[in-house]
């Protein structure tokens, strides 16, 4: 059982933009002291609550600042690039920090409409239509076979991961790309992936299962560590903005309509928390029905004391 670590770069009350992201930083540090494979970043545009909008460049100071840890994207979003530069970011990083790199690919769009006018994304069905043959682009901007080559050239050095659901997860079988699986769903979707998968990029099927996961000394505790991030995206659905994650004392439940109240146990009950031993168990059991040996972490906390200590147990857990 392994664990990595993803940072989408919550901001946290009280913390402003910059510290958030130097947050980044330390956590990278710490992940890798603790043994985790990979730590990850992600990206977000003018997303009140996610400063971290710039995954290739926080990449590279996370590179800069850790010495063994693998430095991943999850993801680099192609729509909102042109695949030559998405290729000449994963190529860059390769450069700089070689055998460390693992580039994950995703197929979102601007969070709101605002936001997909500002990155000129005009029609959002185009836009998914296109993504295949934009990842065969980016691939063959990796490996020197489109007209033009990327540089630094890569020579298909960097893995790459396809951020997925169902028909992502075919897409990324189809090419032989290692996948990484979230949502409720994650385990049909893994089955599916290996049943069609085909040597491309990689000779054997690599799924990376996602999730929010927590550890503490009971149960509720560790729950408690979910709750908050769990909270704002409840807020984020009715509002149409995620903001940042406050302390759990500061969460006024009485001010939730019933509607986000099932919304956060919906959330809660696909999370993996508790105690050592119950985290162990039912990791376990969704690694098996996946076929998947590692886990992503994917929470957001408030509370960063939770996290480390949270952390601290997961690492004892890895193989």
């Amino acid at each position: 059982m392994r664990f990595s670590v993803l940072d989408r770069a919550n901001r946290i009350a009280g913390l402003s933009e910059s510290e958030v992201l130097l947050g980044v930083i330390d956590h990278a540090r710490q992940a890798e002291a603790l043994g985790f494979r990979r730590f990850f970043v992600a990206e977000h545009h003018a997303v009140p609550g996610l400063p971290g909008s710039q995954p290739g460049m926080l990449a590279t100071a996370v590179g800069a600042a850790t010495d063994s840890i693998r430095v991943g994207t999850a993801g680099i979003m192609l729509p909102v690039h042109q695949p030559l530069i998405v290729a000449e970011q994963i190529a860059t990083l390769e450069a700089l920090y070689p055998g460390r790199i693992d580039a994950g690919i995703g197929s979102s769009v601007g969070f709101t409409a605002p936001v997909r006018a500002a990155l000129r994304q005009r029609d959002v069905a185009e836009l998914k239509k296109r993504y295949p043959d934009d990842l065969r682009e980016l691939l063959g901007f990796l490996n020197g076979s489109a007209a033009v080559t990327a540089r630094p050239f890569n020579d298909s050095a960097t893995p790459v991961f396809v951020l997925a659901g169902f028909r992502s997860a075919l897409l990324a079988a189809e090419l032989g790309l290692g996948v990484i699986l979230g949502g409720p769903n994650q385990v049909d979707a893994a089955q599916l992936y290996r049943k069609n998968f085909r040597p491309g990029l990689i000779d054997a099927p690599h799924a990376i299962l996602s999730c929010n996961v927590a550890v503490a000394d009971t149960e509720a505790a560790a729950r408690d560590l979910l709750v908050p991030e769990a909270w704002a995206q409840a807020k984020a659905r009715t509002t149409g903005s995620f903001e940042g994650l406050e302390p759990l004392a500061d969460l006024n439940e009485s001010a939730l309509r019933s509607q986000e109240r099932r919304r956060i146990e919906e959330t809660l009950q696909t999370d993996l928390y508790g105690t050592p031993a119950q985290v162990a168990e039912r990791a376990g059991e969704l690694l098996r029905a996946a076929g998947a040996e590692e886990i992503l972490i994917t929470s957001g906390m408030s509370d960063l004391a939770g996290r480390a200590r949270s952390e601290e147990l997961l690492a004892e857990m890895s193989a």
